[in-house]
């Protein structure tokens, strides 16, 4: 007995000493794979050779897996050597699955595969992966939220939006029973995110009731407090805004911006969490910035402050490169996928910018492109009331497709979205027809009913629009005076904004009207007023038409254009036109 506890024994430190050996040589050549993958410039090459030096030592089937990861990370992150990538990580993720307690190789392999083959579009592949390494982490709280994470989005990508709130579900009942308030948070914030989305405004109110509530008496780490209302705060300014509420939405912007300033002034606990499932981060701060202002300046345009709406979208791109519609569009070129979810978006301003200079046969093109391209309701909408507006200005030309589009966004009998704002533009759409036809007392009730819903809301270049065409009217059937209480009104809200197009219409409007009631000194007054203003929006159009990014009007077909080189010259981007 004693012999073979004394054999045992030498056979047991024999192995330990084999595995010290094996250990050595191992981090040496770890070591060695490190420096080259920092070097500077990263030696990517010797790097990987490093690695596969380990495989001729026949190594433990520990360092094997983990091998095989750093292998597959190294070729995923920084070559284009996708099949050697793609076969490293397969064996790390088969291997692992066989060693007890290998948690982060197992399950860092599952989600670097998956992410790989969603990159070759083998989504189908994707899928089941994830889904068994869900079911096996369950025990694991960090890779088993992350992992649901990762599959949530996967779903979203593919607008299969049910599945995806489905899994978020499943996360934030999860992180409940693990004891992550925090995480519980992020699943259903990010669910309601998707609610959003798929406007089922329904379910969304209590959901957000529930995150509030979550929110505010969670106790944690600061900044991932504050990072939370953050989210919270967006997902609720952002329904108002999608409903067109620009004035019910005030109070929770104030709080955005309030609680933005907060984090700005904390700085960043690098003590972890005692909570593995509470590893996570919605955003960093800088990025969070930068949202709230894009929210701020989808509210000051839809209150028609362009001034304001100028202002943030400075302080945005403080934080980002200056960006024109031209460099959206090399975005898009360098990312199909981008492209393909905003290229409606691209054709939508761009038929916005033809407008503002008066190139009507490219903005109905512009427009017609985005209608093709979208599937978004919201949007839709948005795109038919104005490609309306610009069958109506240019005339008789398309009355049979006209009259198709205004029975589509009739906000008396059939409107397709909620939107308060894209109701009151479209009774203003309905409204300047009617002016158009002769209707006039038609019309005024289409532009009444804008008023009230536009006022009710704030928005503001609605309501000057709709003053100036009631004044008009007004001044078209000899009154006057109730043509003067329209005008005056509509052009101090146009200074207010300010917006010169409505300021030039609006003077214009002033100078007849005062002529005809033999005002000659104010009528010159507001002759001079037009004067100006029209020539400081044609020599905007001048130098906007002179760049280069303005040749981008006439593509409506296709993957976005090659880049338009900036000449010397004024520097005006297409974005400050719109």
């Amino acid at each position: 007995m004693a012999a073979q506890a004394a054999a045992a024994a030498q056979a047991a430190a024999a192995q330990a000493a084999q595995a010290e050996a094996a250990e050595s040589w191992y981090l040496a050549l770890l070591g060695f794979a490190e420096h080259f993958r920092t070097s500077s410039p990263p030696k990517i090459r010797l790097c990987v050779h490093c690695l596969q030096a380990v495989f001729p030592f026949k190594p433990p089937q520990r360092i094997e897996a983990r091998t095989h990861l750093q292998l597959g990370s190294v070729l995923y992150h920084h070559t284009k050597n996708s099949e050697q990538a793609r076969s490293h990580l397969e064996k790390a993720w088969l291997i692992s699955q066989q060693i007890p307690q290998f948690e982060d190789v197992k399950f860092e392999a599952a989600s670097l595969l998956s992410e790989l083959y969603c990159q070759e579009n083998s989504v189908d592949a994707a899928k089941p992966l994830l889904r068994k390494a869900i079911q096996i982490s369950q025990q694991t709280p960090y890779w088993h939220c992350r992992l649901l994470f990762q599959l949530a989005q996967l779903h979203t990508l593919e607008k299969d939006l049910v599945s995806a709130c489905d899994l978020l579900g499943v996360g934030a009942e999860y992180a409940r029973v693990v004891g992550s308030e925090y995480t519980r948070a992020l699943f259903l914030l990010s669910k309601g995110m998707l609610l959003l989305m798929e406007r089922k405004l329904q379910e969304v109110h209590p959901l957000l009731t529930l995150c509030g509530q979550i929110v505010e008496n969670w106790q944690g780490n600061p900044i991932q407090k504050e990072s939370l209302r953050v989210f919270f705060l967006v997902l609720q300014v952002t329904h108002y805004l999608d409903a067109g509420q620009v004035k019910s939405v005030k109070p929770c912007l104030k709080q955005l911006q309030q609680c933005i300033q907060t984090i700005s002034t904390l700085h960043d606990d690098e003590i972890l969490p005692s909570n593995p499932a509470d590893l996570f981060h919605w955003l960093p701060k800088e990025h969070m910035c930068v949202l709230v202002y894009l929210v701020t300046v989808m509210h000051s345009m839809q209150a028609g402050y362009l001034e304001k709406a100028q202002k943030y979208t400075d302080k945005a791109l403080m934080q980002l490169e200056k960006l024109k519609i031209s460099q959206v569009c090399q975005l898009c070129q360098q990312s199909p996928r981008l492209f393909s979810n905003h290229a409606a978006q691209l054709h939508t301003l761009l038929g916005l910018y033809c407008v503002s200079v008066n190139c009507m046969d490219n903005a109905e093109a512009q427009f017609t492109t985005a209608l093709r391209l979208t599937n978004h309701q919201e949007l839709w909408a948005f795109i038919v009331t104005n490609l309306a507006s610009v069958y109506i200005r240019e005339g008789n030309r398309h009355q049979e497709v006209l009259y198709s589009l205004l029975e589509r966004i009739n906000p008396d009998h059939s409107f397709p979205v909620s939107s308060h704002c894209l109701r009151a533009a479209a009774f203003y759409v309905r409204g300047l027809f009617s002016f158009f036809q002769g209707r006039y007392n038609e019309a005024k009730r289409f532009l009444r009913e804008t008023l009230k819903m536009s006022n009710a809301e704030d928005l503001n270049r609605l309501t000057a629009c709709s003053l100036v065409l009631l004044g008009h009217i007004f001044y078209v059937l000899g009154n006057h005076r109730e043509s003067n209480n329209m005008v005056v009104p509509a052009m101090q809200l146009a200074s207010k904004i300010p917006d010169m197009s409505v300021q030039l219409w609006s003077s214009a409007l002033l100078r007849d009207l005062n002529k005809a009631c033999g005002n000659a000194m104010d009528a010159h007054e507001a002759a001079q007023m037009h004067q100006n203003f029209s020539q400081q929006l044609l020599q905007d159009h001048i130098e906007a038409c002179s760049l280069p990014e303005h040749n981008l009007i006439t593509w409506t077909d296709g993957p976005p254009p090659v880049q338009f080189q900036a000449q010397n010259g004024p520097n005006t981007s297409l974005a400050s036109l719109l």
